[in-house]
């Protein structure tokens, strides 16, 4: 394995100030609040910190903190970090980040982590910040899952635990179909046992309410980045790679979908944090080669999981047990578990640690 250290030219650097310097800002579309996408002023606000306030070689120290490798797998390159705990019964995890999101996504789980007892394995997903992409069409989740095994192979751990929300909500479970001997449980923030329209006959008065709720939240109905990124992401790519206030004003109408306080997005989280991540995927020009779990797919559906192994889940609702059961062999799905936002690890660091932990001890138990 190679070990590898993030160094961004300062050339690219300076060629991101410059575009900035000359963004071509859109007038504001009548309508109030964030009806017509991304407030004007919102972004040029944000786009102003990118340029003048926010520190590249700052977090690009602070990720280097972290041992980082680069290892080719089936044809493909992976990069991942590989944090190491203290003392002889350390217990393995594999994290696996979200779309559109990054490895970055746990620089504030890992410490939480490590400090539990647990050896932390974060893998870029392929195509995503320094991972190569896919090359060729009909890549699929269980195709990662198959590379994270045989990467915990080459690590030399003989049990393991693999975690997951969003696209790893999707990668997690496959991991442990790709390698039932070895994985101990899975661990998804969320998306289990999600009710569909065929659902609503089986579902009690309360649970079809709590349905209608979740169907009209932001995250549900905002922009259907499925359905855009399945037709046509080469169209958008452009744009992205080209126009880093284009990207931004991506990645935030994104990010603000999936709080699900409904609060501003700076709010919820640091917006150093949400700028690392979207500077990950512009230095990198990642913008559409992560599009492939979209694009490479007929439609939509939420995580099934897995019967091979335990499951647990950071927070059940809106997800219903029973729905999860039938395709999952839970033993953790706690209740009163919260979040501000759809990326949990970023929001609550020691809350998701705390929990995860909890979850492992009864999975090795069994």
């Amino acid at each position: 394995m190679t070990p590898y250290r993030i160094d961004i030219p300062q050339a690219e650097l300076d060629d991101l100030h410059d575009r900035l310097d000359r963004t071509r800002w859109t007038p504001q579309l009548p309508g109030t609040g964030r009806r017509r996408g991304v407030p004007v002023d919102q972004l040029r606000e944000l786009a102003g910190h990118w340029r003048d306030g926010f520190d590249w070689r700052a977090q690009e120290r602070r990720l280097n903190e972290f041992p980082q490798f680069v290892e080719e797998i089936d044809g493909q390159e992976i990069h991942f970090l590989w944090v190491r705990g203290a003392g002889p019964d350390t217990f393995p995890v594999l994290l696996t980040h979200g779309w559109p999101n990054s490895f970055a996504e746990f620089r504030d789980l890992i410490g939480p982590l490590v400090a539990r007892g647990f050896d932390v394995v974060v893998p870029s997903v392929p195509g995503f910040g320094f991972s190569a992409p896919p090359r060729e069409d009909g890549f699929s989740v269980a195709r990662v899952a198959g590379l994270w095994a045989e990467l915990m192979r080459r690590l030399g751990y003989e049990r393991y635990g693999t975690q997951g929300g969003d696209l790893g909500a999707y990668v997690a479970p496959e991991v442990a179909k790709a390698d039932p001997e070895h994985v101990a449980g899975v661990y998804v923030i969320a998306g289990l046992g999600f009710p569909t329209e065929a659902d609503v006959p089986e579902m009690t008065e309360d649970e079809r309410a709590a349905f209608a709720a979740m169907r009209q939240q932001e995250w549900m109905s905002g922009v259907d980045h499925h359905a855009l990124l399945r037709a046509a992401p080469q169209t958008f790519a452009y744009g992205w790679h080209d126009s880093p206030v284009a990207a931004l004003a991506w990645m935030v109408q994104k990010f603000q979908e999936f709080t699900v306080a409904g609060a501003a997005l700076t709010e919820v989280l640091d917006r150093d944090a949400l700028l690392t991540t979207v500077s990950v995927y512009w230095f990198t020009r990642t913008f559409g080669t992560s599009s492939w779990p979209m694009y490479d797919t007929s439609g939509f559906a939420w995580p099934e999981g897995q019967r091979t192994v335990p499951t647990g889940v950071f927070t059940g609702p809106p997800g219903i047990r029973r729905f999860a059961e039938r395709t999952n062999r839970i033993i953790h799905w706690p209740e009163h578990n919260t979040s501000r936002h759809h990326f949990v690890a970023m929001d609550a660091p020691e809350a998701m640690a705390a929990d995860m932990a909890e979850f492992f001890a009864k999975a090795r138990a069994e």
